[in-house]
Formats: C-alpha cells, structure tokens, sequence
C-alpha cells in the first residue's frame, strides 16, 4: 500500500475536505480535522463492493452468515472475546448506536458520566436526550492521559451509564487492565453500566496492546455493551457499518428488542460487503497501516521537539489522533485558534468542543494522512508562531 499517495478529495461530499466553510468559515484551509484518513480504501474491500455491483439489483439486503462469520473471527483473533451469533447486533455507526442505548436504557435525568477531553458526541448526545452529563476530567501523566479514581469514583455515584472511549479519543491513549478493571469495580459497585466505544481499538500502534473492557473481569462483561466497526481502521466511514457486542442476556434483551422494535439497526448492501471484506483479507494491510502511522507518530514527536518545544502533546499510543496544548505559549485561545486559521490556514479540531473551557489552548490533529501533508501542516503551525 502506497500511503504516501497524494489522493485529491476536495470536490468528493466529504465533510474534512467539502465541509470547511461551513465549520470554519474557509475553504483555503488544509483539513487536519475530521477522523478519517487521506489514504485510499483497501482494494479488496474496493472489489468486494465492484463484484457487488455486477448484480444490478440493490434490493433490501440481509447480513450474510459470512458476514457474522468474519466479525467472529476478528473479535476472538483480535481481542480474545468468544461472541456468539446472539450476542451481537448490526448498528448503522457507533454514535447512533450510543444514542440508542441512551434512548432505550435510561430516562431524562438519568446522569451519563464520561472523562473528558473527550470525541464531542460523547458530551452532546446525552445534552440532546435530555440526560444529565457528568464529566471527569483526566489528568496528563508522563505524557498520556490517567484516570482521576477519587473523582471519577464521586462522579460514578452520580450516574446511570458510563460511556467509555477506549482506546481514549482525543490523544489515542490505551487503557492497561489494572485501568479498565477498576472502572468496572466502580461501576459495578455503584450500578453503572458501560457504553466501550472500541471504535479505534484495531489500531493499536506496536508495542501497546489493546484491551477490551468486556473481556477484563466478570463485572465488566456483565455490565457492558461494546461497539466496534471497521470504519476508522480500514477507512470505510461512509458505509455505516459498525456491530455491539452484548454478554449480558437481561441488557441484551432490552437493548436488541429497542433496535429491532423499531427498525433502527439495519445496514445496507454495501455496509455488510465492506466489512465482510475488511475482516476477512485486511491483516496485512493493517500492518502495514500501523507502521505508516507509527511513523507518522515519530515525526509529529521530533517536530514538535525540535521546533514548537512549547507545545505539549498527548501523542496517540492508538490510532491518529494526538491532543496539542499550545497554552504555554501566553497567548488566549481565540490568538491561537486565529493564528492556526488565518496564517497558517491548517484547520484542526478545537480543544473546546471536547469538554468546555478547561481544553482552551487545546487542539486535536489528525495524524491520518500521507507524510508529506503532515509535514505541510507542522511547518504552517510552527511558521505562525
């Protein structure tokens, strides 16, 4: 795979690229926001889709026993979780999926507890449920992002529902077992059941290794239901094709009843054929994905070093997403959010939207893309400063 290819997107529908002017008021700025990659499909998840096509009727489809197959295989070869046929559920994307376990599993009032800085939908879905979000703010310890036990242990006592990013979106830190199995200690002790968004977990960068939080304790598994999708890892976001796994038949039941008692939870053709495909031949690209990353991760952290020392990085130990505190730089966060989109013109995410006020100087980038436009965005930072 040639992912230092230089694919033109602008002009595609997609929002990183055809979505600037309305987010940030210019198109003339270089997307280093949205969390999708620049790199192209997989060509066999390509082909499976041209094959698809060959049949000329796009009639209402049915997931496949190989589909459910494949999505077996990867979650026993990848994560060790023995999932049954009956304990999985198609979903149409994992935010729509969390918003339907908030809508089927909890009431207005009910209090939804996430760690922040955290992906934006996490604190707005509860927000527009009418939930009571309750944020736990983490700490940066050497470097990654650390869980405040005696804080998030007062917040769990205030809630209903934990939505966990893990691995964590923004900075791509990975939760270690003694981490995951304390917050289902917690949990359990205070009646908390857990939404993992596992979203980013296949791209775990050599040497960390993920952990899925059904798989640390029999608390977790008993309190949890897990998303994962082939979306971000394989770059195939736009068919909307994700999966929950559910261990617990009580939780099970009320939650697939809600989805299929209300027609929520079908895919398309090509959502089930994309990730069928992804599943089945993507091993070997996903290696060699990780190492491009990998690399891209290094050269984020000897930039940084070499030329912006000021600025504090939570670099990704999963995934492309590394979390930048340019605080230290004296100036307020509209100068620096000003200096990024009016001279350097690289848009990146605001630290803002990912839990309030506390993230000011805070942006995240997205490291998902050929070197060179990479290096492109770091030189117009560094130059603006």
């Amino acid at each position: 795979m040639d992912f230092d290819e230089i694919i033109p997107r602008k002009g595609t529908n997609c929002v990183k690229h055809d979505a600037l002017q309305q987010f940030f008021g210019s198109d003339d700025l270089l997307p280093m926001w949205v969390a999708d990659m620049d790199f192209r499909s997989p060509d066999f998840v390509m082909e499976a889709l041209r094959r698809r096509c060959e049949h000329e009727v796009l009639g209402y489809p049915t997931a496949p026993d190989s589909y459910w197959h494949a999505v077996i295989d990867w979650l026993w070869r990848h994560y060790h979780i023995t999932a049954l046929r009956d304990e999985l559920h198609f979903i149409p994307g994992i935010v729509a999926g969390i918003a339907f376990v908030l809508q089927a599993m909890t009431h207005p009032g009910d209090g939804i507890l996430v760690t922040t800085p955290v992906y934006p939908p996490f604190l707005t879905l509860p927000k527009n449920g009418q939930r009571q979000l309750v944020c736990s703010p983490l700490k940066v310890v050497d470097g990654r992002f650390a869980i405040d036990f005696d804080d998030f242990e007062w917040r769990a006592r205030q809630s209903r529902w934990l939505v966990l990013s893990n691995p964590h979106n923004p900075g791509g830190t990975v939760w270690d077992k003694e981490t995951l199995s304390r917050i289902a200690d917690i949990c359990y002790r205070n009646n908390v059941n857990v939404i993992s968004d596992e979203i980013h977990a296949d791209m775990t960068l050599p040497p960390h290794q993920h952990i899925s939080f059904s798989t640390v304790s029999d608390n977790a598994r008993n309190i949890s239901i897990t998303f994962i999708a082939p979306s971000k890892t394989f770059n195939i976001a736009g068919l909307g094709s994700s999966v929950c796994y559910c261990p617990n038949e009580q939780l099970r039941q009320r939650f697939f009843g809600y989805l299929d008692g209300y027609g929520l939870a079908g895919g398309d053709i090509f959502a089930y054929v994309g990730a069928e495909a992804a599943y089945s031949h993507g091993e070997e690209w996903l290696q060699q994905l990780l190492a491009y990353l990998k690399g891209n991760v290094e050269c984020l952290r000897t930039f940084l070093a070499e030329r912006l020392p000021q600025v504090k990085a939570v670099l990704p130990e999963a995934s492309y997403l590394a979390w930048l505190d340019f605080s230290a730089m004296g100036l307020d966060h509209e100068e620096i959010r000003s200096r990024l989109l009016q001279r350097a013109h690289v848009a990146l995410n605001d630290g803002t939207t990912f839990g309030g006020n506390d993230y000011r100087g805070c942006f995240r980038i997205n490291l998902g893309c050929p070197r060179a436009t990479l290096l492109e965005a770091l030189e117009r930072i560094a130059s603006c400063f």
